[in-house]
Order: structure tokens, then C-alpha cells, then sequence
């Protein structure tokens, strides 16, 4: 097979010894084949990667076949549920029922995971949802610090011990601890308030792991949280987001932690436990079913199992087809999804993109506040002001006829919509927030578009708007970040810092998501859970007609010096 060769078994005079290979996959968000369900063709990237549990079935397949199956366990870091049209149609459109098993849920049956963590984004859908999914696997899914408010007990399965029995020798007993993320409380408070908590990974884990070691020959951790120690969260509860390389250095026990959340790529890391000075192997395989991380643990027997080595890598799954077992038993379910998002809703007049919604005020994006706007303006009299993010860098609309999938591809993500009451200091507070996005720049350019993006993920660009009369201001990037915000007017007026605003919003940035100043604490005016990019499609479908004309001008301006500043997006 491409890119893995099995290592030969260490050989150590009359002492048994075993090599277990652990497979481990995150962050899959729905995506089962490789299909781009927003452009309607086979997935491609700047990488040209490859996505899809089909493929890393062809993965684990190659992998057993090379090792034996009975030297293989197969585990998944989480967030599976959501992310695709495919998620969303069976989540929404067909939810799943104990008839129809989620289309995420058969494949992962038939490769034959042997367990997965809880990811944040599976609470999307709600609890019934999930558990429904849940009931459909064939492999426990694990979460030891998802707590149940009424009984103080883990909501899932904390651990699973395997036994593997064809060692040659003694039966070797993995323990395998699922953590999740404790930002689950902020960002699905509307699912899990008042009936799940969810405490530290490190705190738990020092709980769980003396409990999973007792009964285990080896413990892997497999943790929703990336490696690095970082938080989107700020105060809003006591416990990091990203923290799995703490979680390995501080909690003893652990002989290897499969990381997720990030969506960023470790072939292999090693971190050492500061109460036992033993190494940790952390990895984490890049997100979609991009790759597959591959880890390999060799184990000598001597009255016990003791590891003596370990290792990993990652497996591209571009190398590798779909696995025509797995297409031939899920294309049917594919197949309805396809026809969903291509099915016509209306017209457009003229092509719109968000290619350039970074660095420019542009129609598509005007378009989502807009329709954000209309709704949050029905609760309230005061001035509506809504803002949003350029989720999809490649989303675009065409003149002519319009899909579903169209206008879903300007809005990627499951988000409802909430309006806030904001003054106009806490207004200019989040717009300073939020142009953190961008780089400190000498003059006006030109500059590439890397030049200037600061190491801020899109989805925290937020981009205002004003309904009935313009919201106008300039970015200047010359500027140091905390005051760059100039000239912020409401219908050409200065706003003074008392000034109301209703503000509409997404429910992740509502909840506390990218730990924006003030709106997590802001009193709500309006929330109905009426899903954003549904609106969008419901407005398309109301109008008819789509014409970007409707939503041209010029309100923000990214400047250095009150010039505007010349940005390539040739990336």
C-alpha cells in the first residue's frame, strides 16, 4: 500500500513481544465520499486532497491487510454529525430513525471502528439526535467529562478496556478514555443547559485514567481538543478548549492521546509526563478524512505487557480510492442529498461571490445581513444593525438559475439567528474585536492577501450592516489592533456611545464563540432557532429573484491612513 510498510516485530531473547497498530481519524464532519456538495463535483483543494470515510475504509482495509485485523483497533477523535449537506439532510430534512441508520454511523459500522470520542458539534442537532446516532453504532462513544446535571455520572461511556487476544502471548488490554470539549456549554447552551456539564479534560482525565490504567496494558486517550494550549472561551467557563498536550504531561498514566478539534495536521509528537519523565505519543490527522493518523506500540511481555517504543504517522487519503463496499452500501443516501441542493429555488441576476468579502464590502455578504437583519427587525424598534462572517472563501452565486446549494455555500454552517441590544460603545468594542483579523500594515499596498490576514480564522471577521439606514466605518490597518475602528456613523451621524442597537448575530457568537466583547452578556430581543442559511433559501424562494444590484454599496472600507488598502486574493 502507499505511504505504510509494517515495522518487523521486535526481537528480544526469550521474552514475547507484540506490535499494536491504533488508526485514528477526527474531525470528519460529515463527510463520507469525496464530494464537494456545494460546487457538485469530486472535493478538491489548493492540496489537492482527498475526503470521505470511503477512502479511509480503503485505508484501514490496506493497513489490516498488511498487519493482520487482529493487530489493529480503529478510533475516531470526534465532531461526525455535522458539517455537510449530507448531515444536515439527516439531521433536518430525514432526520434518522432506528429504521434509517445515519449514513456517518453505517460506514463507521462496517469499517469497524472500535470507539469514538464526542465531538462539540455533535450536540448541534440537539440531544435526541445524537443519541439516536449513538444507539445506531456498533462502538461505544465516549465522553468521560460530559456529566449528567441530575445524577453527577458521565451522559456516555467515560472508557472502553479491549481486550486483543492473538498476541502469541497473554491477551494485551487497551484502554481507550474519551474526552470532549468543554466549550460545549457555550456553544450549544440552547441542547445542554440545565442538563449537561462538562468539566476539564485534565481534571477529569486524572479522574478516569488511575481507574482505565488499573485494568489496562495500554491507555490511549482520545481527546476533542486540539494539542496546543489555547481558548476561544475567555472566562466564560474555568476550563481551556485546546489542551491535549496538557492533558499528556500532566496526568500520568497516559501512553497516547488521538487529538481533535483543531483541524490542524501532527504527524507525531512526543510529549513527556512530568510525574512519571515517560514520553506521550500525540498525534492528530487532518481533519474531513483528509489523512488517517497510523500509530504503532511495541509491547514486550514479561510477567506484563510493558510498551517499550511507540510511534506514528499519517496516511493521505488522496492515494487511495473510495472503497466500493462502502460506496455501493451509502450511495443511495448520497444520491437523495445530491438532488436536494441541486434543486432549483429561484434566479439570480447577476453572478455574486464572497472571494473578495475579507478585504471589501460585497453583495454576497450584504445579502446575509441583510435577510439576518429583516427577521431581528420584526422583535424590535430600534435600529437594526446585523453582522456576519466570510465563512466560504469560495462561495459563489451564478447569474441564471439558483440551487439550494448555492446559497447554501454562502452560509457552511448549521447557525441560528439571535439580536442582541448593544450600545454604540459595545458596538465599536466588537468591531475593534473583530478587526484583529487583520495585520498591522506600514501603508496602503499592495499587499498579497496573506500579507495582511493575521492568524484569525474567517469565521471571526464579523462584518456590520445597517438595515433602514447605513452603518459606515473604516478599518485602518496602520493601526495598531484596539483602534482601528474610524468614523463609525449611523445614517451618516456619529454614534454616540449610549446609542441603542438592536444587532443580529449568529447563536455560536451569541454564546460566547471567538470570545467577542459584551454579546455574550447582551439581553436577547430575538430568538426564534431559525437556522440562517434556511433563511437565506427562504428568501430566495420568496423573491424569485436574486439581484446583487439590491445589495451594492460601499458601508466599511479597509484603509492605512484613510487610503484604501490594494489587496490580491490571487492565492
Amino acid at each position: 500500500m502507499v505511504g505504510f510498510r509494517a515495522r518487523p516485530q521486535p526481537e528480544v531473547s526469550g521474552l514475547r513481544t507484540f506490535t499494536l497498530t491504533v488508526l485514528g481519524t477526527t474531525d470528519l464532519h460529515g463527510n463520507l465520499f469525496n464530494w464537494d456538495y456545494y460546487l457538485d463535483r469530486e472535493f478538491d483543494d489548493f492540496a489537492h486532497n482527498d475526503v470521505g470515510l470511503a477512502k479511509i475504509s480503503t485505508l484501514v482495509s490496506q493497513v489490516r491487510a498488511d498487519v493482520g485485523r487482529h493487530r489493529t483497533l480503529v478510533l475516531d477523535a470526534g465532531d461526525t454529525i455535522q458539517g455537510t449537506p449530507l448531515a444536515y439532510y439527516y439531521a433536518k430534512v430525514e432526520p434518522i430513525t432506528r429504521a434509517h441508520v445515519h449514513p456517518m454511523a453505517a460506514a463507521m459500522n462496517a469499517i469497524g471502528y472500535t470507539a469514538a470520542a464526542v465531538g462539540n458539534h455533535e450536540f448541534n442537532y440537539g440531544l435526541r439526535v445524537l443519541r439516536t446516532f449513538e444507539r445506531q453504532l456498533e462502538f461505544p462513544l465516549l465522553a468521560a467529562n460530559a456529566v449528567d446535571v441530575t445524577t453527577g455520572l458521565p451522559a456516555f461511556q467515560p472508557y472502553v478496556v479491549k481486550t486483543v487476544w492473538r498476541t502469541g502471548g497473554p491477551p494485551v488490554r487497551v484502554g481507550i478514555l474519551g474526552l470532549t470539549n468543554p466549550g460545549i456549554a457555550v456553544w450549544d447552551r440552547a441542547h445542554v443547559e440545565g442538563v449537561l456539564t462538562f468539566p476539564g479534560l485534565v481534571e477529569q482525565a486524572l479522574h478516569w485514567v488511575p481507574e482505565v490504567r488499573a485494568k489496562s496494558d495500554l491507555v490511549v486517550v482520545v481527546a476533542h481538543s486540539g494539542a496546543d494550549l489555547s481558548s476561544s472561551l475567555g472566562d466564560q467557563v474555568p476550563f481551556p478548549e485546546n489542551c491535549a498536550e496538557l492533558v499528556a504531561e500532566t496526568v500520568p498514566g497516559i501512553d497516547a492521546v488521538l487529538v481533535g478539534h483543531a483541524h490542524v495536521e501532527i504527524p507525531q509528537r512526543f510529549v513527556v509526563n512530568k510525574v512519571t519523565g515517560r514520553p506521550v505519543l500525540l498525534t492528530e490527522p487532518l481533519f474531513w478524512g483528509k489523512r488517517m493518523s497510523l500509530m504503532e506500540f511495541d509491547l514486550r511481555h514479561d510477567g506484563r505487557w510493558e510498551l517499550v517504543a511507540s510511534r506514528s504517522s499519517v496516511l493521505p487519503t488522496a492515494s487511495v480510492p473510495e472503497d466500493p463496499r462502502i460506496v455501493r452500501l451509502l450511495r443511495h443516501d448520497h444520491d437523495k442529498v445530491v438532488s436536494y441542493v441541486n434543486a432549483r429555488i429561484g434566479t439570480c441576476a447577476g453572478a455574486m461571490s464572497a472571494a473578495r468579502s475579507r478585504f471589501e464590502d460585497t453583495p454576497a455578504l450584504r445579502f446575509i445581513n441583510h435577510v439576518q437583519a429583516l427577521e431581528v427587525a420584526k422583535s424590535t424598534s430600534l435600529p437594526v444593525v446585523s453582522l456576519c462572517a466570510p465563512f466560504n472563501r469560495a462561495a459563489a452565486i451564478p447569474a441564471g438559475e439558483v440551487s439550494f446549494r448555492d446559497v447554501a455555500g454562502l452560509y457552511i454552517f448549521d447557525n441560528t439567528l439571535v439580536g442582541v441590544r448593544l450600545t454604540g460603545a459595545q458596538l465599536r468594542d466588537l468591531l475593534e474585536e473583530s478587526a484583529r483579523y487583520f495585520r498591522q500594515v506600514p501603508d496602503a499596498g499592495p499587499f498579497s492577501a496573506a500579507e495582511v490576514s493575521a492568524d484569525v480564522p474567517d469565521y471571526n471577521f464579523d462584518i456590520a450592516y445597517g438595515l433602514t439606514a447605513p452603518l459606515t466605518y473604516d478599518i485602518d490597518i496602520s493601526r495598531p489592533a484596539g483602534s482601528r475602528i474610524v468614523g463609525l456613523a449611523h445614517d451618516g451621524v456619529p454614534v454616540p456611545d449610549s446609542f441603542e442597537f438592536a444587532v443580529a448575530v449568529n447563536n455560536y457568537r451569541q454564546a460566547g464563540g471567538g470570545d467577542f466583547p459584551h454579546i455574550a452578556s447582551a439581553p436577547v430581543l430575538h430568538d426564534q432557532r431559525q437556522e440562517i442559511r434556511q433563511l437565506l433559501i427562504d428568501w430566495v424562494k420568496a423573491a424569485g429573484v436574486l439581484d446583487p444590484a439590491d445589495f451594492t454599496g460601499v458601508d466599511w472600507r479597509l484603509v492605512a491612513g484613510g487610503v484604501p488598502v490594494e489587496i490580491s486574493t490571487n492565492e
